[in-house]
């Protein structure tokens, strides 16, 4: 059952961002404070990808752990059992399926698609830019065995 009445769930709700995300702006500020250029929500890639470091073709993408269905059995088990269970179930599968889309259609075209969930962005972005890097090296070790 839900604590907050329809008008504050309505207002909580509202005030949920699409692009520009507290954990796009810490991982943002983490990767430039390493020297890294990254065009954000870049509007050329399937997915809008959050982050995309263009010259490594490589996509991040910062998803919360609700709409992007964490420990989904857990969740929507949770869900079926709420109010607006249903609703929630269906938007959070087809988010779901549309991430592995967008993943398949990114990698179709040569990208590495990296996903980071809310709280380990919050909890630790340095590691988060380690993984990036490790990335670009894998990038780089490849372009360089091409040549």
């Amino acid at each position: 059952m839900d604590v907050l009445t329809k008008e504050q769930r309505r207002k909580n709700m509202q005030n949920i961002k699409s692009k520009d995300t507290s954990i796009e702006l810490a991982l943002r500020k983490a990767l430039w404070r390493e020297g890294y250029r990254y065009m954000g929500n870049y509007k050329k890639l399937p997915g809008k990808p959050d982050i995309a470091l263009v010259r490594y073709k490589i996509a991040v993408f910062c998803d919360s752990e609700f709409f992007h269905g964490k420990d989904w059995d857990a969740l929507k088990t949770r869900l079926s059992h709420s109010d607006k269970g249903e609703y929630w179930i269906k938007k959070i599968e087809r988010n779901m399926a549309r991430d592995d889309k967008v993943e398949k259609e990114l990698q179709y075209l040569g990208w590495k698609v990296i996903r980071f969930r809310g709280k380990d962005i919050k909890k630790n972005p340095e590691e988060c830019v380690k993984v990036i890097q490790e990335a670009i090296f894998d990038e780089m070790i490849e372009e360089s065995e091409l040549s």
